[in-house]
């Protein structure tokens, strides 16, 4: 399936300040930025045909994959001065790079790029700076075995806030974090029946006016994840990615277990 992200936002929260251009999905965790991560994930359960909704910072994420370096993350041999790669990334890939507009909605951004879909009935999209091990392939499965129109990844609250039960007169009887409430959030991860444009108005939302309109006729799919799942919506998240990413905790990287096999052992 085809997999649309959408890359094309501000994302005012990550930036430390006004001088600072690089849009949110090309931020760097480990040798690579977020939006690489992202579609790494997607080539690994054989999704390889990528539809990029641009906006601010278009041309950080142009000259990135024009100027792509492969030994960058992967093994090779360097003899008589030329590199041998010993693995790929995205030689195989096919990216469609789509000016959507710097200030477009993410509904209207899907709108503008419904073209490169060539009409396929179903297609996945995300937001492109949300990373996870959750299983693609099952996700897919069970949207597929649903019949709904729509499917949305859902996740327990990530925040760290305290909720509070309190009585008219002020009396506080209970206590809990957030993340015990018996509720979801919308994890990013979309898989899409071309039916949603039916839903989608000029300028309109994907989640309010698509997956909100489905959720009250029931054909909305919600995949429970109570696995590794990370925003980078903020500096901290991606700094603390980063981090993980230099002392090998790469839950998300679901490929690098595949890469393993790929080694041979020496006779």
């Amino acid at each position: 399936m085809k997999v649309v992200l959408f890359c094309g936002g501000y994302g005012m929260r990550m930036r430390n300040d006004s001088s600072d251009v690089i849009p949110k999905p090309m931020q760097m965790v480990g040798p690579r930025p977020l939006i690489w991560h992202v579609m790494r994930y997607y080539a690994h359960f054989g999704h390889k045909d990528f539809i990029l909704c641009l906006g601010y910072g278009a041309e950080h994420i142009k000259k990135y994959f024009l100027d792509y370096e492969e030994a960058a993350s992967n093994d090779f041999v360097l003899r008589d001065g030329k590199v041998e790669l010993l693995h790929t990334d995205i030689s195989d890939w096919s990216i469609t790079f789509a000016d959507t507009g710097v200030e477009s909605a993410i509904g209207e951004r899907l709108r503008r790029v419904r073209k490169h879909l060539d009409g396929d009935e179903y297609f996945l999209a995300n937001y492109a700076d949300v990373l996870t091990d959750a299983p693609m392939d099952e996700i897919i499965d069970k949207f597929h075995a649903s019949g709904a129109a729509a499917s949305m990844l859902i996740v327990p609250p990530q925040s760290s806030f305290h909720c509070v039960d309190v009585t008219e007169s002020g009396v506080v009887t209970e206590i809990a974090p957030v993340s015990r409430m018996p509720i979801w959030e919308n994890g990013g991860f979309f898989v899409l029946s071309n039916e949603i444009f039916d839903l989608l108005p000029p300028g309109g939302d994907l989640v309010e006016d698509v997956c909100g309109t489905l959720a009250q006729q029931g054909r909305l799919f919600g995949y429970k994840h109570l696995g590794f799942w990370k925003p980078t919506d903020t500096f901290k998240e991606r700094a603390e990615l980063d981090a993980n990413y230099q002392h090998g905790i790469r839950p998300w990287m679901v490929w690098e277990a595949e890469d393993k096999e790929d080694v041979v052992a020496p006779a």
